[in-house]
């Protein structure tokens, strides 16, 4: 077992991963985009270079606050930069293409060598739309799941997919609370794109405990009583984890979104998954594991049965938890990423 893994007991909490040690360290500048992706990343032991600015702006937060980052996630003040070392740039936005050449002085892709994660999916005329990166191919886009790089347009750039690693939080299933959970964030926003409007649908059936930002809201939109939907406003992920695996089973009704982590987090917790046939989800979910379809009304029997026979649901829990951990583990990720990093940066 490599160190960077998690260890559990059957019913314990995973122990914190320990960054590895590459032989060659890279000193990779990156933003604190997504919070779930970038603590799988800064397990790779290489030097990650988080610009700082003094009012913590989305292009300079700097280290997670709320997030347990090792010690090679370095803070370097933006103006520090002309006058940093950096061996590569891990590019998330468009616009961080002219944000690291005014930085660094140096132009990624010609100057200093680079790579663009794509973690979404493509918006407006699906499956049509261009990427931002598709007229240049000295930038590889790395996609996260495999439906982003069949449904992006990336013309002349070379393509990459490098599937998620989630950090185990260990099997922490208990079942006890008979309703199912939900984790979503700002779902009123973000409405059909999160799958919000399918929620009355299957809590008539199904009581449901909503967890996530921007939440408490949403009972009162949807005109639904706590017997129906309970909402639980951003609780810190532990709590989040612990609350969420007391829950009978999960629901994952995102539309459109390149792969929700929270379903491989609970399905890592152990709970068993109903998940709208959407994106990725058909790869993430085998059948032993949960059901997944683009029937709302097939989720809600599901969900049925699962309230119904908690022995099934543990058992299809731990079938969940197997297939995550096999696919979505964190040596895998890394792995991976060290592979790419290392063609990228010779």
């Amino acid at each position: 077992m490599t160190a960077n893994t998690y260890t559990a007991s059957p019913r314990g909490r995973g122990t914190a991963p320990t960054a590895r040690n590459p032989a060659r360290v890279l000193r990779i500048l990156l933003w604190h985009v997504h919070g779930s992706w970038t603590t799988a990343f800064v397990q790779s032991g290489h030097t990650c270079l988080l610009p700082l600015e003094a009012e913590r702006g989305p292009d300079g937060r700097g280290r997670a606050r709320t997030w347990d980052w090792p010690a090679n996630a370095v803070e370097v003040p933006t103006e520090e930069l002309l006058d940093t070392d950096v061996d590569l740039v891990v590019l998330q936005r468009p616009h961080e293409l002219e944000l690291s050449a005014r930085w660094l002085g140096r132009a990624p892709g010609h100057e200093v060598p680079a790579v663009y994660v794509e973690h979404d999916t493509p918006r407006g005329a699906v499956p049509d739309t261009r990427h931002p990166l598709a007229d240049r191919s000295d930038i590889p886009v790395v996609h996260v799941t495999h439906f982003n790089e069949l449904f992006w347009d990336c013309g002349r750039a070379p393509t990459r997919v490098v599937e998620h690693g989630v950090p185990d939080p260990g099997h922490l299933y208990s079942g006890d609370v008979q309703r199912a959970g939900v984790v979503l964030n700002e779902p009123l926003r973000r409405w059909r794109f999160t799958g919000t409007d399918l929620l009355p649908g299957v809590a008539e059936h199904v009581p449901l405990d909503l967890f996530g930002m921007a939440v408490a809201g949403v009972p009162g939109q949807l005109g639904l009583e706590e017997s129906e939907l309970r909402a639980h406003e951003d609780l810190p992920q532990l709590a989040m984890h612990h609350e969420l695996a007391r829950r009978r089973a999960y629901l994952h009704p995102l539309r459109w979104t390149s792969l929700g982590l929270s379903l491989i987090e609970a399905m890592m917790l152990g709970l068993p998954v109903a998940a709208l046939g959407a994106t990725e989800a058909y790869e993430a979910v085998p059948p032993e594991a949960g059901v997944v379809s683009t029937d709302p009304r097939v989720l809600r029997d599901a969900l049925l049965t699962f309230l119904e026979d908690r022995e099934h649901a543990e058992r299809v829990g731990t079938a969940a938890r197997q297939a995550a951990l096999e696919r979505y583990g964190l040596s895998r990720f890394l792995d991976d990423w060290e592979r790419l990093l290392e063609e990228v940066s010779r």
